[in-house]
């Protein structure tokens, strides 16, 4: 929800976003590629010296992803979060580890941290994120590669060695506190599990990079991974192609994943992911 791991090898918007849709919650979404000039933390100038320095991505609690360039080295891209927001980049440092060797993800290099925030460097992927420009103007084979690399992600990561949870009943736990009583009474009639899954937990279609032939090639932002019914990342996912490339192309996806349609988890799942934090 917070997406903001660019970790693909261009600066478009490659790696990372909030599947929520402007009219969810009433909230605009601001994550962004900045269109303007960013102050650089002093974090990240000390960690990555003498490399270029490039914003790829702000996230709504002012959260910035850089590319750092260096002819002379290895291509790597840097998350800093700032103190107080809540980014939790420990648990992706340690998600993305775990990942290491079961699905493709950017490979961690350093985490570290002062007074001012926290700062994960990444090894930097080949390949575009599904909302870059080169992809939007091709949406169907865009929507068709998330689909498929969500199912593939699915299918890869094995549920009893995950350490974390993304179940309801934990997201729960986590609803708002502006969220009201209604929507949290609704909330606590759970849908019985469809598939238990390694769910991505933000699996919007930013967060989907591509490989130049269109399929996927890896997933990035995965700070919340966790086990969970699948449609807590489907009915996600698939509304992240509403946002990102216009209606018509939800069913697609989830075409593409081989499912049908669950109208009642979907609605569900979205109602819980509006209400979270």
């Amino acid at each position: 929800m917070s997406g903001d791991d660019a970790s693909a090898s261009r600066a478009s918007p490659a790696g990372a976003g909030d599947a929520r849709p402007p009219a969810a919650s009433g909230r605009p979404p601001v994550a962004a590629v900045p269109r303007g000039p960013v102050a650089v933390p002093a974090l990240v100038r000390r960690t990555l010296p003498g490399r270029e320095l490039v914003p790829v991505w702000v996230n709504q609690v002012g959260g910035t992803t850089w590319r750092a360039e260096d002819a002379a080295g290895p291509g790597l891209h840097a998350k800093w979060a700032p103190a107080g927001s809540g980014l939790d980049l420990d648990a992706e440092a340690e998600r993305l580890g775990w990942l290491a060797g079961r699905t493709p993800v950017p490979a961690v290099e350093a985490l570290v941290r002062d007074d001012a925030g926290a700062l994960l460097v990444t090894r930097t992927l080949p390949g575009r994120s599904a909302v870059d420009p080169r992809w939007l103007a091709d949406p169907v084979r865009a929507v068709t590669a998330v689909g498929a690399g969500l199912r593939a992600l699915h299918d890869a990561l094995p549920v009893d060695a995950c350490p974390w949870t993304w179940s309801a009943q934990d997201r729960l736990a986590r609803v708002r506190p502006d969220v009201d009583d209604d929507v949290r009474a609704e909330l606590a009639r759970t849908p019985d599990v469809d598939r238990l899954v390694v769910c991505h937990g933000d699996a919007c279609m930013p967060n989907t990079l591509l490989a130049e032939d269109g399929t996927c090639s890896a997933h990035v932002d995965v700070g919340a991974l966790g086990v969970g019914d699948r449609w807590a990342d489907l009915a996600v996912a698939s509304w992240s192609t509403a946002w990102n490339v216009g209606p018509g192309y939800e069913d697609l996806l989830l075409e593409a994943y081989g499912v049908e349609r669950d109208a009642v988890r979907v609605a569900y799942y979205r109602a819980l992911w509006d209400a979270g934090p």
